[in-house]
């Protein structure tokens, strides 16, 4: 019998156990299939298949025809419904075919199977289902339930909110330092034991500071933490709220912790959090002062204990923080430049899909000192892409070894003091210098990460 109506019968059996049993809820679904029911803020019973909602759930372009030889299944010709005539039927035809892992990553069906297949749980299955409040046509639904009035739709521009299966960065695709993975480890465990942290009045945690120059990794740290828990992200840039267009700036800031504690538990990331002590010391608009104090409120108000609210905050310059901005964290995680081994390891994540004759990644670390890790992928693409020019898909040693040489080349020429006219000719004339000689790497966070 062929995979796809393996895939078929479980997403038949999965809608009509589902409907049967009142007691299963939206977080019993896997999220394949409870994205093709999710409508208009809930999944309603029963759940009708189709040839539609099979083809999104399973992927399979022709569902009736994978499972229309079976005794056990029927489609309505009018209604265009697939049904199960004989469940049971399926249920042990399913059986019959199905291995313990796969069963396993289907609460509804690990709840049908669990007195007949050893290894199989379904308080387990349960508890490794991605909750639907990380799916993002939950979060849509509750963001167009907050921002009916087309005037509040604005607030949306302060923020970037991405379900985990959005995010294309997870911890294992980052290097991390000791102490960052230690501090990761604590807000996990603070997580997992919110409750017993509320019972013993420790409530004064989960709110981080990122501090460290820019493309080492701080954004992608963030990100990652929300993919390997299943969080939304919820990405605030701070400067953003200088904007004219945003209207009402306090109100924006008040907003968006609404929408943080509102897709709860979510992380809240405010990236340029030195803007804060900038607005502060400086000559800026009283509205825009106003909205940096109800910004400072906001951070005390907010808890992961009592709002399952993990904040992080993130700044380049923490040089620039003063006492109020310090004091709203109770942990602060350094984000230094990679050292030497740092260097080897992010190269050996950036390179994993690549073909590279020989490759010595620890010899490309010797030649790179002071780069960080979002510096090393613009040094592989710029290797990748010579190579390309040359109708080559295999590097070399030397081509990493030159795109090095360029790399740094480029950079000093960014840093370099231009007089007038020097800037003019050096384009006018070629030079030698890529497109890309302009292009200020300082401002991709992206560090220690290798993007898929």
């Amino acid at each position: 019998m062929s995979t796809a109506a393996l895939s078929v019968v479980e997403f038949l059996l999965t809608s009509h156990v589902y409907t049967q049993n009142r007691e299963l809820d939206e977080n019993d679904l896997p999220p394949r299939y409870r994205r093709v029911f999710y409508t208009d803020g809930e999944v309603e019973r029963p759940l009708v298949v189709t040839n539609k909602t099979a083809r999104a759930a399973t992927g399979i372009e022709h569902p009736w025809e994978a499972v229309s030889d079976l005794l056990f299944t029927e489609r309505d010709d009018f209604t265009g419904k697939l049904n199960l005539t004989q469940p049971e039927m399926a249920e042990n035809w399913y059986l019959d075919r199905a291995d313990t892992l796969t069963i396993q990553q289907n609460p509804v069906l690990a709840l049908t199977y669990e007195d007949e297949v050893e290894g199989v749980s379904y308080e387990s299955a349960r508890e490794a289902n991605r909750p639907i409040q990380a799916d993002r046509v939950w979060i849509d639904s509750l963001l167009d339930e907050m921002f009916e009035d087309e005037e509040d739709e604005e607030m949306l521009d302060l923020v970037d909110i991405r379900a985990p299966e959005e995010i294309d960065q997870t911890l294992d695709d980052i290097v991390l330092t000791q102490e960052q993975e230690n501090e990761i480890a604590k807000v996990v465990k603070a997580i997992e034991h919110r409750d017993y942290l509320a019972e013993i009045g420790l409530r004064e945690i989960g709110k981080l500071l990122f501090v460290g120059p820019p493309g080492t990794g701080k954004t992608s740290a963030a990100k990652g933490l929300a993919y390997e828990l299943d969080l939304p992200f919820v990405e605030v840039k701070l400067s953003m709220i200088t904007s004219q267009y945003l209207g009402e700036t306090a109100k924006n800031v008040e907003k968006t912790f609404e929408v943080a504690k509102r897709l709860s538990p979510c992380i809240l990331f405010m990236d340029e959090f030195d803007f804060v002590a900038k607005t502060r010391g400086g000559d800026e608009h009283n509205a825009i002062k106003r909205a940096v104090n109800t910004l400072l409120k906001s951070i005390d108000d907010v808890s992961l204990i009592q709002d399952d609210v993990l904040l992080i905050g993130a700044t380049n310059h923490p040089d620039q923080l003063d006492a109020a901005a310090w004091r709203r964290f109770d942990e602060i995680v350094n984000f230094p430049k990679p050292d030497h081994g740092m260097r080897a390891d992010i190269l050996r994540i950036i390179t994993r899909a690549m073909d590279i004759d020989e490759f010595d990644p620890e010899a490309i670390a010797d030649i790179t000192e002071g780069l960080t890790g979002s510096d090393l992928r613009l040094v592989m693409r710029e290797a990748v892409l010579d190579a390309l020019t040359e109708e080559r898909m295999t590097l070399t040693q030397a081509d990493l070894e030159a795109a090095v040489a360029d790399f740094e080349e480029r950079d000093n020429l960014k840093n370099m003091d231009m007089i007038d006219g020097d800037h003019e000719s050096l384009v006018a004339g070629g030079g030698g210098v890529s497109g890309d000689a302009g292009h200020d790497h300082d401002h991709d966070d992206h560090d220690h990460s290798h993007d898929h």
